[in-house]
C-alpha cells in the first residue's frame, strides 16, 4: 500500500467513524498505521474502560478477540466490531471454561484469579480478574489463608508468587508464544550492544521468573538482569516518558516501539528481539478497519448470562485497585 493510499484510507476511516458515531481502539501491539488512525491506544483493559465511558454507539476494537469480548462485557449496549475474526490469542487459548471448572473442582474453596487475557467464558468462572500491572495488588487483597488458582500465564503467576511471598498459589501452565520466546541470551546480547540503556521487561516474558532468583548469583546474569524494570505495557509507556535515560531496551511485543518513539522523539528504543511479533495482532490492517466500519461486520457480542458473571470479576478487581 503506497503512502498516499494509506493517508487517503486513514482519512476515509476517520470520516466513517465520525458519521457512524464510532470509536476506534488500538492495542499497543498493533501496526503503526492502525495505531495512528485510532481514537485511543493503550492496553486491553484500559481501552475497554475508555470505550465504556464514551457516547459512541460502535466500538471498533483493533486487538485480539478476548479484548473485543471485554469491551462487550463492559459496554453491553454498544456494537463491538473486530476487524478480523481470526485475531485470536495463544495465551487465552491455553485454558477453557471447562478446564477451569475441572481445576476448581479439584480445589474446592480456592479463589480464582484470572489474567485479563482470557475468554469471557473463563472470566465468568473467575472470582477476580487482574492485569499485569495490578496482579500483585489483587493477590495481596485476598486473605492469606485462601488458596489461589492463578491462570493462565505461568510466568506472570510465578512473578506474582515471588513478589507476594505466598506459597498457596497454584499456577496454570499457559504462556504467550511471543513473550515465552524472549530468552536471556537475547537480553544479554542486546544489553551488551547498549550498556547505558534502561531495561524494561513485561512480566509475561519467560525469563522474568528466573531474573528474580539470580540476585547475588552468577555475576554475568546479575549484571544483565537485576536492574530490570518489570512493567506492563502502559507501565513501560509511563516509565519511558518520565525516566531521565535516553536509551531503552524493550522486552515485549515490538508494536509498542511505535508509540514510544512517537511520544518520546528525543529518546531511542531497541527491541530485545526483532522476532517478538504477535502475528494475531498484525492481522489487523487499515483496509480491514475500513471494511469493519463500512459494513459494520464481525460483531463480538457476549451473551448476557456470561457477560454479567464476567463483569463481576472485573468489577471486583477495579474495587481493589
Amino acid at each position: 500500500m503506497s503512502t498516499t493510499t494509506t493517508i487517503d484510507l486513514a482519512a476515509e476511516i476517520r470520516r466513517l467513524a465520525a458519521s457512524k458515531n464510532a470509536v476506534i481502539l488500538a492495542h499497543n501491539y498493533e501496526r503503526p498505521d492502525v495505531q495512528d488512525v485510532a481514537d485511543f491506544v493503550g492496553d486491553s483493559l484500559g481501552l475497554s474502560q475508555q470505550a465504556a465511558k464514551t457516547d459512541a454507539k460502535i466500538i471498533v476494537f483493533c486487538g485480539v478477540h478476548f479484548m473485543a469480548e471485554t469491551a462487550s462485557i463492559l459496554a453491553p449496549d454498544k456494537k463491538v466490531l473486530i476487524p478480523d475474526l481470526n485475531a485470536g490469542c495463544s495465551l487465552a487459548a491455553t485454558i477453557t471454561a471447562e478446564d477451569l471448572r475441572k481445576w476448581k473442582a479439584e480445589h474446592p474453596g480456592a479463589v480464582v484469579v484470572s489474567y485479563v487475557n482470557t475468554t469471557a467464558e473463563v472470566k465468568a468462572e473467575t472470582d477476580y480478574c487482574c492485569t499485569s500491572s495490578n496482579a500483585v495488588k489483587v493477590i495481596e487483597a485476598i486473605p492469606a489463608e485462601k488458596e489461589i488458582l492463578f491462570c493462565p500465564d505461568m510466568f506472570l503467576g510465578a512473578y506474582v508468587k515471588k513478589m507476594t511471598g505466598r506459597k498457596n498459589i497454584r499456577v496454570w501452565a499457559g504462556e504467550c508464544h511471543v513473550h515465552a520466546g524472549i530468552r536471556p541470551a537475547d537480553i544479554e546480547a542486546k544489553r551488551a550492544e547498549h550498556p547505558a540503556a534502561d531495561f524494561l521487561i513485561h512480566p509475561e516474558c519467560g525469563c522474568v521468573s528466573s531474573l528474580l532468583y539470580i540476585k547475588g548469583e552468577q555475576s554475568g546474569q546479575q549484571t544483565c538482569m537485576t536492574d530490570a524494570k518489570v512493567l506492563s505495557t502502559e507501565g513501560m509507556m509511563n516509565y519511558a516518558k518520565n525516566a531521565p535515560a535516553k536509551e531503552f531496551i524493550i522486552a515485549t511485543e515490538t508494536g509498542i516501539l511505535h508509540r514510544m518513539k512517537k511520544f518520546n522523539p528525543a529518546k531511542n528504543f531497541f527491541p530485545v528481539s526483532e522476532h517478538a511479533v504477535c502475528q494475531f495482532m498484525k492481522l489487523i490492517t487499515l483496509q480491514k478497519v475500513f471494511n469493519a466500519l463500512e459494513r459494520e461486520q464481525f460483531e463480538v457480542k457476549v451473551p448476557a448470562a456470561i457477560g454479567d458473571k464476567a463483569r463481576l470479576s472485573i468489577e471486583r478487581m477495579i474495587a481493589i485497585v
